[in-house]
């Protein structure tokens, strides 16, 4: 066979082309597969984490509450069954007076209008802790008809290789808030504050 045929035959034979062609596209398919699949994870663990947050936070919220308060942590984990193996869940509880307060600063006079609380400025006490605070709630569950800001963060290792591909850290971490307002079954205890010029 003369050389002009062979090379004729060769630019006109198609077999093999769809191995090639899989072999270019299948690294960035399965990359793109493998994020679908990590997102997927992240979005149905955090559904599961916000529905048990939000039964915790109601269970919490009844007069009985604050004596359950090891039990309502564990069920949040509980909740999540297999997607809670090995990872690490942390709970924080910080309670207010009403929802108007909920993650905002202590008052202070800002003499020198830099938005910034410096020494000797005068500030409003809200949670009697003698010192002020980026955040005026005090911890714990609080009392009767208190707000109670409900935290849980939940660190997990990544259940995909994604990761390592692309230079992402193999730790993800998912929280879940809700804000309650604890039953009325006595009265709201007093509001002690004291203004503080140190």
């Amino acid at each position: 066979m003369a050389l002009p045929v062979f090379m004729k035959r060769i630019r006109q034979d198609r077999r093999g082309v769809s191995a090639t062609e899989f072999g270019l596209i299948a690294p960035t398919f399965i990359m793109m597969l493998l994020g679908v699949f990590d997102m997927g994870y992240n979005v149905y663990a955090s559904a599961i984490l916000d529905g048990a947050v939000q039964k915790a936070g109601r269970d919490s919220a009844l007069e009985t509450g604050a004596n359950a308060v090891g039990t309502l942590d564990a069920k949040v984990k509980e909740n999540l069954g297999p997607l809670g193996t090995g990872a690490v869940f942390s709970y924080e509880r910080r309670n207010y007076r009403d929802f108007a307060k909920v993650g905002l600063p202590e008052d202070f006079e800002d003499k020198n209008s830099n938005s910034v609380r410096d020494a000797g400025e005068c500030f409003t006490d809200e949670n009697a802790n003698g010192t002020w605070d980026a955040d005026l709630g005090k911890d714990g569950v609080g009392g009767a008809r208190d707000v109670v800001l409900y935290t849980v963060r939940m660190n997990y290792q990544r259940k995909f290789p994604l990761y390592n591909l692309i230079g992402m850290s193999s730790q993800a971490t998912i929280a879940s808030a809700t804000v309650l307002r604890n039953q009325p079954y006595a009265d709201q205890a007093s509001e002690t504050t004291q203004v503080i010029c140190t």
